[in-house]
């Protein structure tokens, strides 16, 4: 992977909420058509690093604007394909394609499972939305046979499958899936984790995949990090933390 250039760059980004530090001095690269995990406990940091990067916590921040609540705010470098995108509006990142599948699903529960998959599609051509849903019901067949269900109505699992095609079909360049394993069956969880290898060589994506727990994740992923407290503790891959019993122990269960 050394060789291969670095389509994300994140260079000592640090988050305030109001004068709680949530990321601290954090840096690291996604490896261009490579599979990045971000690996921590709760309150680690890592949504607000998936936040930052999309540029969702602009939206965060003016609601807490609106309503009076806490101040967020936030300094240093998130380079995509060489450009600092920090300043960038969420829609604008997302046009560059930065696209965000959100912790907990949040997938539109009135809507249908083929509406949901076509809101998704808002930047797609119609040709590369034609394609990309053949793609995502290839990939997730259950879904075939629930698009006329509500969102609403759908297990887990399937929600999970929903959300991350329905990120697939915004036509991303990077693929950010935050805790896409969160509250998942274990063979849900292995069985979404292949899928997201079977995209990432598929497409020829590159992926950036948060989790609080790493064991099934980690056979998918090229490279990872571990949070504590929003600061970088660890990095390497997977042969590196194995070589390390105590962070084996806490973020990957001893395997």
């Amino acid at each position: 992977m050394s060789e291969t250039r670095a389509l994300l760059e994140v260079n000592q980004l640090m988050v305030f909420y109001e004068n709680a530090l949530a990321v601290n001095n954090v840096s690291l690269q996604c490896k261009e058509r490579a599979v990045t995990g971000v690996f921590g406990s709760n309150s680690a940091g890592k949504t607000t690093l998936m936040y930052a990067i999309s540029g969702i916590i602009e939206y965060y921040k003016k609601q807490e604007q609106m309503k009076g609540g806490e101040r967020i705010s936030w300094f240093g470098q998130i380079l995509f394909n060489g450009e600092d995108i920090l300043p960038l509006k969420p829609s604008l990142r997302a046009k560059r394609g930065i696209v965000l599948c959100p912790e907990r699903r949040r997938i539109f529960v009135e809507s249908t499972t083929l509406e949901n998959l076509k809101i998704g599609g808002y930047l797609a051509t119609k040709s590369q939305a034609k394609k990309t849903l053949a793609y995502v019901l290839e990939i997730f067949p259950e879904l075939r046979r629930l698009k006329g269900r509500h969102g609403g109505f759908l297990s887990g699992g399937e929600q999970q499958m929903l959300a991350i095609g329905r990120a697939l079909m915004a036509q991303p360049k990077l693929l950010i899936l935050d805790e896409p394993l969160l509250g998942l069956a274990p063979l849900v969880e292995i069985r979404l984790a292949k899928v997201i290898r079977e995209i990432n060589r598929e497409l020829g994506l590159t992926i950036l995949v948060s989790e609080q727990y790493a064991r099934p994740i980690l056979p998918v992923v090229d490279f990872c990090y571990v949070l504590e407290n929003g600061s970088t503790v660890w990095e390497g891959c997977e042969a590196d933390f194995k070589d390390n019993p105590d962070v084996m122990d806490a973020y990957f269960g001893g395997m």
